[in-house]
Protein backbone atom coordinates (compact mmCIF):
# COMPACT_ATOMS: atom_id res chain seq x y z
CA UNK A 1 0.00 0.00 0.00
CA UNK A 2 1.28 3.55 -1.19
CA UNK A 3 -1.09 5.46 -1.21
CA UNK A 4 -2.64 6.90 2.08
CA UNK A 5 -6.87 7.08 2.14
CA UNK A 6 -6.92 10.63 1.86
CA UNK A 7 -5.06 10.14 -1.25
CA UNK A 8 -7.61 7.62 -2.49
CA UNK A 9 -10.86 9.76 -1.15
CA UNK A 10 -8.98 12.75 -3.13
CA UNK A 11 -9.11 10.72 -6.09
CA UNK A 12 -12.94 9.06 -5.62
CA UNK A 13 -14.26 13.37 -4.65
CA UNK A 14 -12.67 14.12 -8.68
CA UNK A 15 -14.05 10.37 -9.95
CA UNK A 16 -17.11 10.06 -12.04
CA UNK A 17 -19.22 7.00 -11.05
CA UNK A 18 -18.95 6.05 -14.53
CA UNK A 19 -15.43 5.52 -13.80
CA UNK A 20 -15.54 4.09 -10.80
CA UNK A 21 -14.52 0.87 -12.60
CA UNK A 22 -11.42 2.34 -13.96
CA UNK A 23 -10.12 3.89 -10.38
CA UNK A 24 -10.42 0.29 -9.02
CA UNK A 25 -8.40 -1.36 -11.72
CA UNK A 26 -6.06 1.11 -11.50
CA UNK A 27 -5.67 1.10 -7.82
CA UNK A 28 -5.83 -2.22 -7.21
CA UNK A 29 -2.76 -3.08 -5.41
CA UNK A 30 -4.36 -0.47 -2.60
CA UNK A 31 -7.81 -2.18 -2.82
CA UNK A 32 -9.18 -4.77 0.15
CA UNK A 33 -10.89 -7.55 -2.30
CA UNK A 34 -10.89 -9.76 0.57
CA UNK A 35 -14.64 -10.42 2.14
CA UNK A 36 -13.19 -9.80 5.22
CA UNK A 37 -10.36 -6.76 5.15
CA UNK A 38 -10.18 -6.97 8.65
CA UNK A 39 -8.71 -10.23 9.59
CA UNK A 40 -6.69 -9.97 5.92
CA UNK A 41 -5.18 -6.65 7.48
CA UNK A 42 -4.71 -8.36 11.39
CA UNK A 43 -2.84 -11.77 9.63
CA UNK A 44 -0.91 -9.52 7.07
CA UNK A 45 0.41 -7.29 9.82
CA UNK A 46 0.94 -9.21 12.44
CA UNK A 47 3.07 -11.72 10.11
CA UNK A 48 4.51 -8.78 8.56
CA UNK A 49 5.65 -8.01 12.21
CA UNK A 50 7.28 -11.60 12.76
CA UNK A 51 4.92 -12.15 15.63
CA UNK A 52 2.78 -15.27 16.59
CA UNK A 53 -1.01 -15.13 16.75
CA UNK A 54 -0.64 -16.89 20.61
CA UNK A 55 1.89 -14.65 21.13
CA UNK A 56 -0.28 -11.73 20.86
CA UNK A 57 -3.23 -13.23 22.21
CA UNK A 58 -1.23 -14.23 25.64
CA UNK A 59 -0.07 -10.44 25.56
CA UNK A 60 -3.52 -9.03 25.20
CA UNK A 61 -5.36 -11.27 27.89
CA UNK A 62 -7.69 -13.19 25.12
CA UNK A 63 -8.08 -16.84 25.36
CA UNK A 64 -6.26 -18.25 21.96
CA UNK A 65 -9.62 -19.92 20.84
CA UNK A 66 -11.60 -16.49 21.23
CA UNK A 67 -8.88 -14.87 19.72
CA UNK A 68 -8.67 -16.56 16.59
CA UNK A 69 -12.89 -16.54 15.86
CA UNK A 70 -12.26 -12.56 16.45
CA UNK A 71 -9.08 -12.07 13.73
CA UNK A 72 -11.07 -14.75 11.27
CA UNK A 73 -14.71 -12.68 11.89
CA UNK A 74 -16.21 -16.06 13.21
CA UNK A 75 -17.08 -14.03 16.38
CA UNK A 76 -17.67 -10.35 16.42
CA UNK A 77 -16.93 -8.21 19.67
CA UNK A 78 -18.49 -5.00 20.78
CA UNK A 79 -15.63 -3.96 23.13
CA UNK A 80 -13.18 -1.71 21.63
CA UNK A 81 -10.89 -2.18 24.25
CA UNK A 82 -10.29 -5.90 22.83
CA UNK A 83 -9.62 -4.84 19.49
CA UNK A 84 -7.38 -1.97 21.08
CA UNK A 85 -5.38 -4.71 23.70
CA UNK A 86 -5.24 -7.05 19.90
CA UNK A 87 -3.33 -4.33 18.31
CA UNK A 88 -1.06 -3.23 21.37
CA UNK A 89 0.40 -6.47 21.97
CA UNK A 90 1.07 -6.83 18.23
CA UNK A 91 3.36 -3.95 18.59
CA UNK A 92 0.78 -2.01 16.08
CA UNK A 93 1.76 1.40 14.97
CA UNK A 94 -0.83 4.34 15.39
CA UNK A 95 -1.54 4.37 12.43
CA UNK A 96 -1.89 0.80 11.77
CA UNK A 97 -4.14 1.24 15.52
CA UNK A 98 -6.85 3.76 13.74
CA UNK A 99 -6.53 1.69 10.44
CA UNK A 100 -7.30 -1.98 12.28
CA UNK A 101 -10.75 -0.24 14.28
CA UNK A 102 -12.19 0.87 11.23
CA UNK A 103 -11.67 -2.17 9.64
CA UNK A 104 -13.46 -3.88 12.57
CA UNK A 105 -16.33 -1.17 12.26
CA UNK A 106 -15.12 0.76 15.36
CA UNK A 107 -14.44 4.60 15.82
CA UNK A 108 -10.65 5.31 15.51
CA UNK A 109 -9.02 6.91 18.44
CA UNK A 110 -9.70 10.62 19.05
CA UNK A 111 -7.88 12.98 20.46
CA UNK A 112 -10.28 15.08 22.19
CA UNK A 113 -11.50 12.48 24.66
CA UNK A 114 -9.45 12.30 27.17
CA UNK A 115 -9.06 8.10 27.57
CA UNK A 116 -8.43 8.15 23.84
CA UNK A 117 -5.85 11.21 24.61
CA UNK A 118 -3.57 8.64 26.85
CA UNK A 119 -3.61 5.88 24.36
CA UNK A 120 -2.22 7.52 21.39
CA UNK A 121 0.46 9.48 23.87
CA UNK A 122 1.33 5.54 24.91
CA UNK A 123 1.33 4.59 21.33
CA UNK A 124 2.88 7.53 19.98
CA UNK A 125 6.08 6.92 22.64
CA UNK A 126 6.17 3.43 22.25
CA UNK A 127 4.44 1.51 25.20
CA UNK A 128 2.59 -1.45 23.93
CA UNK A 129 2.24 -3.99 26.92
CA UNK A 130 -1.03 -3.76 28.24
CA UNK A 131 0.02 -3.24 32.17
CA UNK A 132 1.82 -0.09 31.19
CA UNK A 133 -0.79 1.17 29.43
CA UNK A 134 -3.31 0.40 32.36
CA UNK A 135 -1.03 1.97 34.37
CA UNK A 136 -1.24 5.40 32.24
CA UNK A 137 -4.58 5.18 32.18
CA UNK A 138 -5.59 4.66 35.93
CA UNK A 139 -2.70 7.85 36.80
CA UNK A 140 -5.29 9.79 34.51
CA UNK A 141 -7.97 8.77 35.92
CA UNK A 142 -9.31 6.85 33.07
CA UNK A 143 -11.12 3.84 32.95
CA UNK A 144 -8.65 0.33 32.22
CA UNK A 145 -8.64 -1.38 29.62
CA UNK A 146 -10.83 -4.29 30.01
CA UNK A 147 -12.43 -6.77 27.43
CA UNK A 148 -10.74 -10.18 27.55
CA UNK A 149 -14.53 -12.02 28.32
CA UNK A 150 -16.08 -13.64 25.39
CA UNK A 151 -18.93 -11.48 24.65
Amino acid sequence: MKKTTGTLTDILKKTSPDKVGQYIEENAEEMFFDPRPFSAYMRSLIREKGVRLQDVFLLADISEGYGYKLISGEKHTKQRDVILKLCLSAGFSLLEIQRALKLYGMTPLYARFPRDAVLISAVSSGIREIAQVNRLLEQNGQHLLKGSEEM
